[in-house]
């Protein structure tokens, strides 16, 4: 297996500050909004947006957690007894802005399955979607609000991001098979 480097610990803090940036600009500040990470790669990067957003508009602002196994169309395919974990959204979402953290999108069908989920805890005034990576060959018709990195990727390509909450290290990597 090759691996190719696209974003390096300090590329990916630039895209993240500018995505904080871009989050407040296009929102008109921070108020009615809340962030919600998507179970694993999106939680540690809701956290640093939140960190972000608070140097930028001094505003804390609340952040979930939300697991979307059970909501996956494909979860049969994968496990017969999905894994399930937590979700965490310990604040109202009605009529609040939600932006919805995912660290790569490729074929739409988690952030779909994410909306589902997310529809069980009320109904929210909006929701945009923040990844760090967008790779293309999406099967439904989602787009990002927010992307850190666009890049074309061939069917045998995977894309790989590597955060320090959760492997020690952060770099974005494309790995050939």
């Amino acid at each position: 297996m090759e691996e190719k480097l696209l974003m390096s610990e300090k590329e990916i803090d630039r895209a993240l500050t500018r995505i904080a940036h871009q989050i407040l600009e296009r929102n008109r500040g921070s108020q009615n909004l809340v962030l919600v990470g998507i179970r694993t790669g999106g939680v540690p990067l809701a956290e640093r947006l939140r960190r972000k957003i608070k140097e930028i508009e001094g505003v804390e602002l609340p952040v979930g957690v939300l697991d979307i196994n059970l909501y996956r169309d494909d979860w049969s395919l994968a496990s017969s007894q999905p894994e399930v974990r937590r979700t965490e959204i310990p604040f109202p979402i009605d009529n609040k802005v939600i932006i919805l953290v995912d660290d790569v999108i490729f074929t739409g069908r988690t952030i779909r399955a994410a909306l589902d989920a997310l529809m069980d805890f009320g109904r929210p005034k909006k929701v945009e979607l923040a990844v760090l990576v967008d790779r293309g060959h999406r099967e439904l018709p989602i787009e990002p609000t927010y992307t850190g990195l666009t890049i074309t990727t061939l069917p045998n390509e995977h894309v790989t991001v590597r955060l320090k909450e959760i492997t020690g290290k952060d770099e974005v990597v494309l790995e050939r098979h």
